[in-house]
């Protein structure tokens, strides 16, 4: 059971910041982190997790249609509150790892690191930098993330 959950975070983090077009270059990117997984194993855990493929787009994490979650709200992110030189974003379960390296890649000069659970993510914010100028870093590369925001 170990494997799977690993295996599936590592996928989330995959498709949450880079493109991949095939199953096979999924395989690949799970070969270089260590992970050996078959093609009917991918396949299954893509279903899972809801993971469907866009033609010219490559993969990308479904969103569920859940109505408790805005329609405007970046996929599977919940809610985001900051408090003092911290802020925690609150994620369907197993989005927060994806969500932390798509932060990571695509670094902003507020956010210093992530830190990343199955649910929630951790951002260190840097000295000096205040919310509205976070969240306008932020807003750069996960759009709809403003709204919501918890005051």
């Amino acid at each position: 059971m170990q494997n799977i959950v690993y295996r599936q975070k590592a996928l989330l983090e995959i498709i949450g910041s880079e493109q991949v077009f095939s199953q096979s270059q999924l395989l690949q990117k799970l070969q270089e982190r260590g992970i050996n997984s078959t093609q009917a194993t991918l396949s299954r855990d893509l279903n899972a997790l809801n993971i469907i493929k866009v033609p010219g787009v490559g993969y990308s994490i479904h969103s569920s249609g859940s109505t408790s979650i805005p329609a405007s709200a970046p996929r599977g992110i919940l809610s985001i509150e900051f408090s003092g030189s911290s802020a925690i974003i609150r994620t369907q379960p197993g989005f927060a790892p994806a969500i932390a390296s798509h932060i990571d890649h695509h670094p902003s000069r507020p956010v210093m690191g992530t830190l990343a659970g199955d649910d929630t993510v951790l951002l260190v914010l840097r000295q000096g930098f205040t919310t509205e100028e976070c969240l306008g870093a932020l807003e750069n590369n996960i759009p709809g993330i403003y709204n919501l925001l918890i005051k």
